[in-house]
């Protein structure tokens, strides 16, 4: 007998990948989700105690606002007063550190002028979170009148 030599094919690899079937299983879980979905929302009924306490009252105060001014004096404005009282740097921080230590988280709000520098509202910001201890202090403006 003669011994045939078969070569041996060689295949040439597919390079491609078939999505099918992902699709295929994305779908179902896209049903599944969607059908399970409205039955994850079931409440459940509970019998609360019934009490005669008074609900907790909530400290309402006016914020403290700091204005400052076109020519880059400070005023400040707080519950009871009227009008801005101007004063310098030291006694406006001085005031509002008292007002946070009575009230730790009250707002405290920066109001500057349209034609006074963003460098001296952010000073000021910075004077109020870093000498006064206030936590929460922002900006205040007007809204747009039409």
């Amino acid at each position: 007998m003669a011994a045939s030599h078969r070569r041996p094919r060689k295949r040439r690899l597919k390079a491609e990948i078939n999505v099918v079937p992902y699709i295929d299983v994305m779908l179902v879980l896209l049903i599944i989700f969607m059908v399970t979905a409205p039955l994850l929302n079931v409440g459940v009924d509970v019998n609360l105690p019934q009490a005669d306490a008074k609900s907790l009252e909530q400290k309402r105060h006016k914020p403290v606002v700091v204005q400052v001014y076109r020519d880059g004096r400070l005023a400040l404005t707080y519950e009871g007063v009227d009008r801005p009282q101007v004063m310098e740097a030291p006694q406006l921080v001085a005031k509002v550190r008292a007002f946070v230590a009575a009230d730790p988280g009250l707002a405290v709000y920066v109001a500057g002028d349209r034609e006074v520098s963003y460098q001296r509202v952010y000073e000021v910001l910075s004077l109020l979170q870093q000498q006064a201890n206030v936590a929460r202090a922002g900006l205040m403006g007007d809204p747009k009148r039409q």
